[in-house]
């Protein structure tokens, strides 16, 4: 059964995520699918599940974060049936590899309906790599038919410079011309006719292209040449040969498809090693695993593994899946995922991730992340979004080519006639010659690679160093940040919070009484410090209370009722929401303790504080270093935490930070970021909680920690893995690199056709007697495109 449902409040995926993932838990619920841009939720359910259940759940859950409630119910939607994707087949995913329209993709192989090159197919598993080299050795064979075809027409054509021409003494030269032409028939009609359907359909189209420019240019030097041989009688002197016979361009014709051929069978090559980290990142999966059954060892494929199964990992062995240490402890090597060279200790209950390395010890592991959901998968998932992505800058190549092809048909037009009107004699053998070449020079394929190569390879990079980029602008953006802001718990500290006392101010309850109320209230609390409190509960024995009317108030802390008491535990600021009286004596202890950098939560029983939870979480290693680094590179670095002002001024100082602010909630972040932003300035933010989602949807980038909440990292542009400061700095170098990659390619790209059609138009001639064969025209429009993703390619040796 499945039914539409209106849903108010959801502003961005953040959101979006989050109200899947509530209303997928409810009981009955098979799957929840929210439409952020229609603002609404489909649901499929076992059974009818009464609306009420939904809006509790939410309101219950998100309403007091984001103000999401789910509405009436729009219309009931049948699914319609899927295809099955047949086995053996690829992805069936293709996209063109310059983004002409977008992200958009296609479910069929082809040539794009813009620039009309090949649609390449998007990589997500080993045997698409299959298909990938299906359509290269496709094009290889193609080329040395081509090649045999095509050498015989350029020997034949130029023996002419040879002195008493020896092929005279066996035919006349006009037999040979028809030589020429049977032997340019299987290039221009099989091996490279593709050329010519995309010529047409792009003018056809009115999607002018590169191929517009070679189909016209082969088009009219081979159609010339069939002309002239039938026809002989129609052409002035001018064009005829010694013998009689109208100069023909067969040679040319097939010199030039062969070359451009040869250009996209590179192409092929060089861009299958742009999306390598992809292929690298994929084999990292292994394809078995040892999954325990009834305390009995099987071998296994990995698709038959499933949430829950145990499964021992041998020394040196890759992780199968995402899940925990249920036994043992060993020593991994999460390298290729969080980019960091040092193996991690891992003992009972530690997060394990799929494609990392077991040191040399044995472990038994159990299964929670199988298949598409395993962190190793949704990396791959997210680099072959991001490669499909477009970055701000390609907005300006693709808008100088749209205006490329017809002044490039133009300047070939003028160029015929400028020659027919001033060249020398033959006058219109140069004008035709020197039109072709300029037709044939001119590389709109250039411009169009020099932004997606570059991403392409940089998102991959980036993957392979623990940098997820969801998308290219956001790699652009993070080039040019003038202000960095960054939560404190998890972002600048370990946040792996641990109790480090509680502190009683009370001759009526005792510190185990207290630490109960402690326990049993922060049970229902999904933050943080509400699991470093149970674990602190669990180790201590605190048997838990029973808790009613519990509410979670973001930024604040909790309230709820114990032995019809009223409990609330949090902050200041809550204890002024509730009236909650504070002792001086426990507001000085609190004090004392916040100066050394704790965060301290207070405990109120009926009105009155009583106690109080201190919590330590330690500051990561590499902060320190890392915002100084940061800050050497003239950004602004700002501390933003909903902690207390004490807290975050001993944190600040120990860091260096001179800007920050605490006790924030989630709104006043979002003010912060706008203020930043009105003065001008560009803002990133890097966050890890619930709390962080709204700064980080609204800032210039949005910077989620890997080991935060799902909706922080759905609100983000940019994940780090490992989830430190040090990521930020990897981040921003490798924007820069990848920014300074793209500015090199455009300029070659500018460069290349602003020098090359001037010449190949003829503009040497009158200085130094010097013309551009239409056949060099096609050698250098081939290996410009050709040496731009060659360029790009540099990006996988650039340290960050």
């Amino acid at each position: 059964m499945k039914h539409t449902y209106s849903i108010s409040g959801m502003s961005c995926n953040g959101c979006r995520s989050h109200v899947e993932k509530t209303l997928s838990s409810i009981e009955g619920v098979k799957e929840a699918q929210a439409d952020l841009q229609k603002a609404e939720a489909t649901i499929t359910m076992v059974s009818h599940i009464n609306i009420n259940t939904f809006k509790e759940a939410l309101e219950k859950d998100s309403g007091g974060r984001y103000g999401i409630f789910i509405q009436g119910e729009t219309n009931n939607k049948k699914e319609p049936s899927k295809p099955e994707k047949i086995k053996g087949t690829g992805t069936g995913v293709f996209y063109c590899p310059m983004h002409c329209e977008g992200d958009k993709t296609y479910n069929k192989a082809g040539d794009c309906p813009v620039c009309g090159m090949d649609l390449v197919e998007e990589v997500t598993s080993l045997s698409d790599v299959s298909s990938e080299d299906k359509n290269y050795n496709t094009l290889l064979n193609k080329f040395w038919w081509s090649v045999a075809f095509t050498l015989p027409i350029f020997l034949i054509a130029m023996s002419e410079m040879i002195p008493n021409n020896p092929l005279y003494n066996i035919l006349d030269l006009k037999y040979w011309n028809w030589i020429e032409f049977a032997l340019s028939i299987p290039v221009v009609f099989y091996t490279t006719w593709m050329f010519f359907q995309r010529a047409y359909k792009s003018i056809l189209t009115w999607n002018l292209n590169m191929f517009t420019l070679i189909g016209i240019g082969a088009a009219v030097a081979w159609t010339f040449s069939v002309f002239g041989m039938l026809f002989p009688g129609f052409f002035p002197q001018e064009f005829k040969t010694e013998f009689g016979t109208v100069h023909v361009y067969f040679e040319a014709a097939t010199v030039i498809l062969t070359l451009v051929l040869m250009g996209q069978l590179l192409e092929a090559r060089a861009h299958s090693k742009t999306n390598s980290a992809v292929k690298e990142l994929l084999q990292l999966a292994p394809n078995k695993a040892i999954r325990i059954t009834y305390g009995k060892e099987e071998i296994t494929d990995i698709e038959n593994i499933v949430i829950g199964d145990l499964l021992r990992v041998k020394p040196g062995e890759r992780i199968p899946v995402d899940g925990s240490i249920h036994e043992g402890e060993s020593s991994v090597d999460e390298s290729m995922i969080t980019g960091e060279p040092m193996p991690v200790h891992k003992s009972v209950y530690d997060q394990v991730s799929s494609g990392t390395i077991n040191g040399n010890q044995s472990f038994i592991m159990k299964a929670e992340k199988v298949g598409n959901d395993t962190l190793l998968s949704q990396i791959i998932d997210m680099v072959n979004k991001a490669s499909r992505s477009q970055a701000p800058i390609q907005k300006l190549a693709d808008k100088i080519s749209s205006y490329f092809v017809p002044i490039v048909v133009i300047i070939s037009v003028i160029t015929f006639i400028v020659w027919v009107i001033f060249g020398p004699e033959p006058k219109y053998v140069f004008a035709l010659v020197n039109a072709i070449a300029v037709l044939i020079i001119a590389c709109p394929c250039a411009l169009g690679l020099a932004t997606p190569m570059s991403v392409m390879v940089g998102v991959g990079k980036g993957a392979k160093s623990g940098v997820l980029i969801k998308n290219a602008e956001a790699l652009e953006r993070l080039n040019s940040i003038d202000v960095l802001i960054i939560d404190k718990t998890g972002t600048i500290t370990e946040g792996k919070p641990s109790v480090d006392k509680v502190g009683v101010q009370s001759a009526k309850y005792t510190e185990n009484e207290v630490l109960q109320f402690i326990v049993s209230i922060n049970q229902m609390s999904e933050h943080p410090l509400a699991e470093a409190t149970a674990k602190y509960g669990k180790e201590k024995g605190v048997e838990l209370l029973k808790v009613i009317n519990f509410n979670s108030i973001t930024g604040k802390g909790v309230l709820g009722t114990i032995e019809d008491k009223k409990i609330a535990l949090g902050n200041e600021k809550l204890m002024q929401q509730i009236s909650s009286m504070i002792p001086n004596e426990l507001l000085n202890d609190v004090n004392e303790q916040q100066k050394l950098g704790k965060t301290v939560s207070f405990l109120s029983v009926e009105g009155i504080s009583i106690g109080y939870l201190v919590i330590r979480d330690k500051i990561k290693a590499s902060s320190k270093k890392a915002i100084s680094e940061l800050q050497s590179k003239g950004i602004d670095v700002v501390m933003l935490t909903g902690d207390n002002y004490e807290t975050a001024k001993a944190v600040a100082q120990e860091l260096h930070l001179t800007d920050f602010k605490a006790g924030l909630l989630p709104q006043d972040k979002l003010a912060e970021v706008e203020r930043f932003q009105s003065q001008g300035k560009k803002v990133a933010v890097a966050g890890d909680g619930i709390n962080d989602a709204p700064a980080l949807a609204k800032s210039d980038v949005g910077i989620a920690m890997g080991t935060g909440t799902d909706v922080a990292i759905e609100s983000a542009g940019i994940t780090l893995v490992k989830g430190d400061l040090q990521g930020i700095v990897k981040a921003h170098n490798l924007s820069k690199n990848v920014m300074k990659n793209i500015k090199h390619n455009l300029f070659f790209a500018l460069i290349y056709n602003s020098v090359g059609v001037p010449v190949a138009a003829g503009i040497l001639f009158p200085f130094f007697g010097v013309l551009l064969s239409p056949m060099l025209a096609a050698l250098a429009m081939s290996f410009s495109s050709v040496s731009i993703i060659a360029n790009a390619l540099r990006l996988r040796n650039t340290s960050i």
